[in-house]
């Protein structure tokens, strides 16, 4: 089928030739600069240790560069999994997780030979803001205690408990954990502002770390929290099956899977408006199911395409597929050479980056311009958004869907009337 065939084979087949390999190297390296500490800091607050994130960039991201159908898509762990992973694994384990996530990949394997993928484009706009900014507030809220330095006992990952949770800790609040996090956070942000072409997470949390070694802080750190991180990919298996664990797991593979196939439609098609490329959503969405079920076969989580890396692979000069695979690579030589150096960094840094994350994903133009608005929109966007935080993201993106084909069907029959 020619809507499979990866971009790779077309990139190929137009002619590849040293200078493109030249650029896709540059770009891929750029690529895993910025995708270094996000993939860790996603991991964390995912709620599994930091090497399950480089795994999941490693292992995933190969797959979807190798075999996707978009030319420049980038993969990897997503700050939109944070709040639906971290509920699976408080309930289920990694287990769980790797179960759920295999289960979604042959979903979206069967949903791309389908063609489906025409269908999730098709997502209202409405729900998709709504859904996104509730994705921004969990992120945001899960860390809190990473922020300010709490000691928290049990941390609920349901939002009305775990602000309760919150509140009960901020007697134990840690000043020297809030002026790291401020730190890195006025570092990413003035960084930004001045050489935006620049790293802005790596210098900042590179910074962070060095402070840190250098005064010696009561600041909690990855060596500390997790231990060591292993210098190499574990040997690949795939996760236990059993009937009666898929069936209770299936939920949440649905959710993996619809996730996972917005996400990565949606990267795709902002790197489309970059490049002027046009990618293949069957393909991609098969790549991505394969790329699933690879994570975990490497101790990994949930993949899919991410924007912020895919646009900065677009802006990197990228030529095609080959400086995601790269990319790779570069992650995979660090974690043999550099890992002792993962474990210096303060967890403070981590969450303000992943603060600024949830920020720049919140989409706060498109809210204010659809809460002024009064419309039907506004009315999608609110109960997506309150469905999503409130109780999970599958509600949320179905119901918000459900409500703006019954607000369709009644603004035309009393536009028919």
């Amino acid at each position: 089928m020619p809507s499979l065939v990866p971009k790779l084979v077309t990139v190929w087949q137009e002619g590849y030739g040293w200078r493109d390999l030249r650029a896709d190297a540059i770009a891929g390296l750029t690529v895993a600069v910025v995708a270094l500490p996000l993939s860790m800091g996603i991991a964390i607050a995912s709620g599994v240790s930091p090497e399950r994130g480089l795994y999941t960039a490693i292992a995933g991201g190969f797959f979807v560069s190798l075999l996707g159908g978009s030319r420049f898509q980038i993969g990897g762990p997503a700050g939109a999994f944070i709040g639906l992973v971290a509920g699976i694994v408080e309930h289920h384990g990694y287990d769980g997780l790797a179960l759920a996530t295999a289960m979604a990949g042959v979903i979206m394997i069967v949903a791309g030979v389908l063609r489906i993928g025409v269908l999730i484009r098709r997502i209202p706009h409405a729900v998709i803001v709504g859904f996104t900014v509730g994705i921004a507030v969990i992120i945001a809220a899960s860390q809190i205690s990473e922020l300010l330095g709490l000691k928290v006992e049990h941390e609920p990952t349901a939002l009305i408990p775990k602000i309760a949770a919150l509140g009960a800790a901020l007697t134990t609040i840690n000043w020297a954990t809030v002026a790291i996090a401020a730190l890195t956070a006025g570092a990413i942000l003035l960084v930004r502002r001045l050489r935006p072409e620049w790293p802005s997470f790596l210098i900042a949390i590179t910074a962070a770390t060095a402070l840190c070694v250098a005064l010696h802080p009561e600041v909690a750190t990855i060596v500390s929290r997790f231990g060591d991180v292993p210098r190499s990919l574990p040997p690949p298996s795939l996760p236990a099956f059993s009937m009666e664990k898929a069936i209770v797991m299936l939920p949440d593979a649905v959710t993996i899977a619809l996730l996972g196939a917005i996400e990565s439609l949606l990267s795709a098609m902002v790197a489309d408006k970059m490049s002027g490329a046009r990618h293949r959503s069957s393909g991609e969405l098969s790549a991505q199911g394969i790329a699933q079920i690879a994570a975990v076969a490497f101790g990994g989580i949930c993949v899919t395409g991410t924007i912020a890396r895919t646009a900065t692979n677009v802006r990197a000069g990228s030529r095609g597929p080959m400086s995601g695979m790269l990319h790779c690579l570069y992650l995979l030589v660090f974690l043999l050479v550099a890992a002792p150096l993962v474990g210096l960094i303060p967890l403070a840094a981590l969450a303000a980056m992943l603060i600024v994350v949830a920020w720049n994903m919140a989409e706060k133009e498109e809210v204010w311009s659809m809460l002024v608005a009064k419309n039907a929109d506004t009315a999608v966007l609110l109960a997506t958004f309150l469905l999503t935080i409130f109780i999970n993201l599958l509600v949320g993106i179905v119901a918000g869907i459900l409500l703006h084909i019954a607000l369709s069907f009644v603004r035309k029959r009393a536009t028919a009337a």
